[in-house]
């Protein structure tokens, strides 16, 4: 699983589903190990998918944020995140 943390700096997509994981990691089932070895399969499908960060002439400042209130089936709590871009 720490390999799969990891991965999370630069494959950021993959986050949510590790951090379910690693949520389960002192007591896992068979369907954990399932959602692992998916996670897994996805990475080996993706491999030449490239995140390209490209370098702007302008320095503008871009920024958004997504929240979802108490969207989590499993424990109802609330997710927030933003994104600021300058350049």
């Amino acid at each position: 699983m720490g390999a799969l943390q990891y991965l999370t700096f630069t494959i950021p997509d993959i986050c949510f589903v590790v951090n379910k994981i690693c949520q389960f990691m002192h007591a896992p089932t068979d369907s954990h190990w399932a959602a692992v070895k998916r996670i897994l399969r996805y990475l080996k499908g993706t491999t030449s998918h490239d995140l390209h960060i490209t370098r702007s002439p302008s320095f503008t400042l871009h920024g958004f944020t997504n929240t979802d209130l108490a969207g989590r089936i499993d424990d109802r709590k609330s997710m927030g995140g933003y994104l600021v871009f300058f350049g």
